[in-house]
C-alpha cells in the first residue's frame, strides 16, 4: 500500500495534469471562432488565451467549492487513491477524444470519473445525490441556454446591421470579435481551472492537511499555471471541428458566438456552477448558425457531438473504476 502522503501528492500531480490537458483540449473553445474568421492569428490567439486563462482562474473559487463539496457526502468517506482513479479516468477520456478530434467535455469526464471511482470503491451511497443533480442540471441546461442566447443575439445583430454588405460587416466586426474572444478566454479560465482546484482541496481536506474547503493560494496558482501552459501548447485538432465544420463562420457570427458563450460561462461562475465550455460554445455556434440559416448548420456534426456528450460520463466512470481496481490489485 502506498503511503497516504505520497498519494496526496499523486493527486496533486494528476489534477495539474488534468488542468494542463484541459488547457490544450479546450483551447479550441476560446479561439476557434476568432482564428477561423481570421480576426486574429493562431499564434497571437493562443498566447492571449493562455494569459487570460491564468487570470480568469484566479478570480473565484466558488466552482471549486461546488466540485469539492457537492459530489461526495463527506470527505471522510474517500481517500487519495479514489480521487487518483477518478482523475485517471478523466485524463484518459480527454486524451482519447483529443486524439480523435472529438469536442468532448472535460467537465463531464471529471464528473463521470469521480462518480465511477467513488461508486465502485465505497458505494454509490457515498455520493451526494442533491449536489450531483444540481451539477447535472447545470451541465445539461447550459448548452440549451447558450443555443437560445446565440440565436437571439445573432437575430438582434442581423436586425441592427443587416442592411450593410457582408464585406462591411466583416470589417467592422473583426476588432469587436477580438474583444469577445478576450471575454471568452477569461471566462474559460474562471470556470474550468476551478474544477481541479476543487479536487485538490477535497483531497487536502480528506487527508487532514486543511480544516475547511477553502482553496489555498498555492493551489490556485498551480492550477492557473497548468491551465495556461496547456493552453499555450494548443489543441489544434479540435479547432477545425469547432470553427469550420458546424457552419461557415464570418466575423459577425464569431462575435455573437464568443459574446454569448462568455456571458453564459460568467453567469455560471457567478452562481458557483460548473459548466462545460465545449458544450456552451457548441450550443452558441448552433444557435448563431440557426439564426443565420438553419440549413447552413451541419447538423451531422452536431449529432456526433451530442453522442460524445452522452457517453462521456459513463465511459470515463468505467475507466476510473478500472483504474481504481488495478491500483488496488497492484498496491493493496
Amino acid at each position: 500500500m502506498l503511503d497516504s502522503h505520497y498519494l496526496v501528492w499523486l493527486v496533486v500531480l494528476l489534477a495539474l495534469a488534468f488542468d494542463y490537458i484541459n488547457g490544450f483540449h479546450d483551447t479550441a473553445n476560446a479561439i476557434a471562432t476568432s482564428v477561423s474568421t481570421r480576426a486574429i492569428s493562431p499564434k497571437k490567439a493562443i498566447m492571449m488565451t493562455a494569459g487570460l486563462n491564468f487570470l480568469g482562474a484566479m478570480v473565484s473559487t466558488g466552482v471549486a467549492k461546488t466540485i469539492g463539496g457537492d459530489i461526495v457526502l463527506s470527505p471522510d468517506l474517500i481517500d487519495s487513491s479514489i480521487i487518483s482513479a477518478a482523475l485517471i479516468g478523466a485524463i484518459v477520456w480527454n486524451l482519447a477524444t483529443w486524439w480523435w478530434a472529438i469536442p468532448s467535455s472535460s467537465s463531464h469526464a471529471l464528473i463521470g470519473g469521480i462518480i465511477g471511482a467513488v461508486g465502485w470503491s465505497v458505494g454509490f451511497d457515498a455520493l451526494n445525490e442533491g449536489g450531483i443533480l444540481k451539477i447535472f442540471f447545470s451541465l445539461i441546461l447550459s448548452p440549451i441556454v447558450a443555443m437560445i442566447g446565440g440565436f437571439i443575439i445573432m437575430k438582434l445583430l442581423l436586425l441592427i446591421f443587416g442592411r450593410f454588405s457582408p464585406i462591411v460587416l466583416n470589417d467592422r466586426f473583426r476588432s469587436m470579435q477580438v474583444v469577445s474572444a478576450v471575454m471568452m478566454a477569461f471566462s474559460h479560465g474562471s470556470n474550468d481551472a476551478q474544477k481541479a482546484m476543487g479536487i485538490i482541496t477535497l483531497t487536502l481536506l480528506s487527508g487532514g492537511y486543511i480544516d475547511t474547503l477553502d482553496v489555498p493560494l498555492w493551489v490556485k496558482l498551480c492550477c492557473a499555471s497548468a491551465m495556461a501552459l496547456g493552453t499555450a501548447a494548443g489543441g489544434w485538432k479540435i479547432i477545425s471541428t469547432m470553427g469550420t465544420k458546424i457552419f461557415k463562420l464570418e466575423t459577425i457570427n464569431g462575435f455573437a458566438a464568443d459574446l454569448n458563450s462568455a456571458i453564459t460561462i460568467f453567469t455560471a461562475t457567478f452562481l458557483h456552477l460548473p459548466v462545460s465550455t465545449t458544450h456552451v460554445v457548441s450550443g452558441s455556434l448552433l444557435g448563431v448558425g440557426s439564426a443565420k440559416r438553419v440549413k447552413a448548420v451541419n447538423w451531422g456534426v452536431a449529432r456526433s457531438m451530442v453522442m460524445a456528450w452522452f457517453v462521456t460520463i459513463p465511459l470515463s466512470g468505467i475507466v476510473s473504476a478500472i483504474a481504481y481496481e488495478v491500483g488496488h490489485l497492484l498496491f493493496g
